[in-house]
């Protein structure tokens, strides 16, 4: 029998266990969004979970990283800030109480006598399941940082990696260095927030959506935003925090601008971390899966969403959403094989009924 202690997670009534060894039907490992939605899938199962990760919230990159970001592709959602994405996941799989494990990697899985699987967390935290599911997304995450001398002594001092709250920057000046996505929509974003945004890219032309980048194009154009090109930040100074970053650009001497906060937005470095030493068969720093049930080398471990790799892949939400469908109904399967599973509609039960 588990032990378990409810705890309030985001306005969903969760389990943290305290016991020395959590035990449940599914592990999964990852509180993304496809995590998340995988409790909902096995509940419908009568299947209980228990969620691993790293991070303190549950929600992933959508929690941690861009959470006031608009997005478009999730059926029935014309437009979902990723933050709301996250609170509705939440509620969604309150029926079902799943238990949580926070701020701790997952760092050993080890095959336990009985053919379970035992997952031991950094913090010694002890988990043991039929089955695995592994839903980390891209793994773990390191911001690219520019090679600035300097950097580590201003960070969380002016210079940001992520936008996690966006009124952080209200009336402030700001300098955004990159010349992808991250950094165009976030000018665009911040543009009716900040005093004043600098835009600087080291060539002219960008990688992002063209769309974002005519609305950026525009707003130089329009004296909204400043926009600097053949550029890039060279250093950064200060008196206990950030005022000034070094400008070098093509045809120029280098010259100082007035900010408060920096933001080089190049994006995120992901690396598998310990899962890469699971003996899983890994190809292309992801999981190769098996497309009929997104399972892996390992009997009983399955990986859905973007950590893992087939022919065809897409990584989407809604295809995270669609592998945890299938990975379930094989979860099932293996933890009960004499049961016959008989597929249940929720518009004609209801998620109670189940």
């Amino acid at each position: 029998m588990l032990l378990r202690e409810t705890v309030l997670l985001n306005g969903c009534s969760g389990n943290f266990a305290h016991s020395s060894m959590i035990q449940t039907d599914i592990l999964i490992i990852g509180a993304g969004p496809v995590g998340l939605f995988t409790v909902f899938e096995a509940g419908l199962l009568k299947l209980r979970c228990h969620i691993i990760d790293s991070l303190a919230i549950p929600g992933g990159q959508l929690a941690e990283i861009y959470p006031k970001k608009p997005i478009y592709d999730i059926p029935g959602f014309p437009e979902v800030l990723a933050g709301d994405l996250i609170d509705n996941l939440m509620q969604q799989i309150e029926p079902f109480k799943p238990g949580f494990t926070l701020a701790e990697r997952a760092e050993l899985l080890e095959r336990t006598e009985n053919g379970h699987w035992r997952v031991t967390t950094h913090k010694g935290t002890v988990h043991e399941a039929p089955v695995v599911a592994i839903a980390g997304g891209l793994g773990c995450f390191e911001p690219r940082k520019p090679p600035i001398a300097n950097i580590v002594d201003f960070e969380e001092k002016g210079v940001e990696y992520l936008v996690r709250e966006p009124e952080k920057f209200r009336g402030q000046r700001l300098v955004i260095a990159g010349g992808g996505d991250s950094a165009l929509d976030w000018t665009i974003y911040l543009a009716d927030i900040a005093s004043e945004i600098t835009l600087i890219h080291r060539r002219s032309e960008f990688r992002g959506h063209l769309d974002s980048v005519q609305k950026v194009m525009d707003m130089a154009e329009q004296g909204k935003i400043k926009l600097l090109t053949w550029a890039e930040i060279v250093g950064l100074r200060g008196e206990g925090k950030l005022e000034q970053v070094e400008v070098q650009q093509k045809d120029r001497e280098n010259y100082w601008i007035d900010t408060d906060t920096f933001l080089p937005l190049f994006g995120l470095t992901p690396k598998l971390g310990p899962i890469g030493n699971w003996g899983l068969e890994i190809e292309d720093n992801a999981i190769r899966v098996d497309t009929r049930d997104y399972g892996t080398n390992l009997p009983g471990v399955y990986a859905i969403g973007d950590v893992n790799t087939y022919a065809g892949k897409l990584k989407l939400i809604l295809c995270g959403f669609h592998e945890a469908t299938l990975m379930c109904q094989s979860a099932f399967s293996r933890i009960y094989p004499d049961k016959k599973n008989v597929l249940k509609y929720t518009t004609v039960n209801g998620v109670q009924g189940f």
